[in-house]
């Protein structure tokens, strides 16, 4: 009878056979998302089964259990907000129906798709680990104490500030794990680390100011993940295409155009020019936007139809919407409002 620790070792052998016979793409770690909440995610045992873990994220799984729930919020955060983000353009982050791959083969093409998603996805970790250090879930960390001193703006630090520093460790940890499995010389590892890393450099707000205003006291805490979306949102639409290049004993990413200045380390970087979204390829997760709804009064609006249905093929019809309206306010306590039937244009793009 085998013993348990060959049992161990035989677990450990078939799963690195599986990963070098299907590599694991950075973002599978998003696939968790997909699954029910019910189904634990710590533990020796569920690490080793969930799908979409390279070898060492499965190890960190096994050591930072605790820390794995955060993380599948954070799957969970990335996908909410990316689709919010793109909801107007050619490609709104739609998800693929199954699989580890969640916004499909896209994500391997080193484009400013995958660029934005890559640092949304760090970012999210750090938000979700901070997060649960400060509300009391995880045991290893708390709200972070250490800070102290006055801020640019006269504020003095003090109270429990979010343990930002924690958050962004284990999202280094974790998240960089696949690419530093594969060396930090080829391009895409490089690429990928950078937008890992710029998605970390999110910034801290104060609040928590006294009533006598004689000392101003805040908290430093997480902004919300709605404006770290919409920051690197504006850094998506800004990011620099790059190649790789050697620079003495080492490579590095620099601009493919060599009048672009070097990006710096908050810019988010590609590789490859993104294809234009506007037709059905399953085989690479894009649905195209045949059937989509667009904005048929503006043209140069990136929800315009014009843009999101690639050229002038959108079709316009009324339809029939029914909204709240003459709400009035009931003592105490509700809100009641009629049922109003309006009729709205709608434009579509055509099939």
């Amino acid at each position: 009878m085998p013993t348990v620790s060959a049992v161990n070792l035989t677990a450990q052998l078939l799963l690195l056979l599986l990963w070098a016979t299907h590599p694991t793409m950075a973002t599978n770690w998003l696939s968790l998302a997909r699954m029910p909440r019910s189904r634990p995610v710590s533990g020796a045992a569920p690490c080793g089964r969930l799908r979409g873990l390279s070898v060492g994220q499965v190890g960190v799984c096994r050591a930072r259990g605790e820390v794995m729930e955060s993380v599948r919020k954070a799957a969970e955060m990335v996908i909410e907000e990316c689709q919010h983000q793109f909801r107007n353009r050619r490609w709104n982050c739609s998800t693929t129906p199954r699989g580890v791959n969640v916004f499909g083969r896209v994500m391997s093409q080193g484009t400013r798709e995958a660029a934005f998603v890559h640092a949304l996805s760090s970012a999210a970790v750090a938000v979700a680990v901070t997060r649960g250090c400060s509300r009391g879930e995880l045991e290893r960390c708390g709200c972070d104490r250490k800070v102290r001193g006055v801020s640019p703006e006269g504020f003095q630090w003090s109270g429990c500030s979010d343990n930002l520093s924690y958050g962004v460790a284990f999202s280094q940890t974790f998240v960089d794990e696949t690419e530093r499995a594969k060396g930090m010389s080829a391009g895409r590892p490089l690429m990928n680390v950078h937008n890992n890393e710029a998605g970390r450099k999110v910034e801290c707000k104060c609040h928590g100011v006294s009533g006598s205003c004689e000392l101003r006291t805040c908290w430093k805490v997480m902004p919300p993940f709605r404006r770290v979306g919409a920051v690197l949102k504006e850094r998506f639409d800004g990011a620099t295409e790059v190649r790789l290049s050697r620079i003495g004993s080492r490579t590095a990413l620099l601009p493919r155009d060599p009048q672009v200045k070097p990006p710096a380390a908050r810019d988010l970087v590609y590789l490859a020019v993104s294809p234009d979204f506007c037709r059905l390829d399953p085989n690479n997760g894009i649905p195209g936007t045949a059937g989509r709804r667009c904005n048929g009064t503006s043209r140069l609006a990136p929800d315009g139809c014009e843009l999101v249905c690639c050229g002038p093929g959108y079709r316009a019809g009324r339809a029939e919407m029914v909204q709240r309206c003459s709400c009035k306010f009931s003592w105490c306590c509700s809100v009641r409002c009629q049922q109003c039937k309006n009729t709205v244009m709608i434009h579509t793009c055509r099939e």
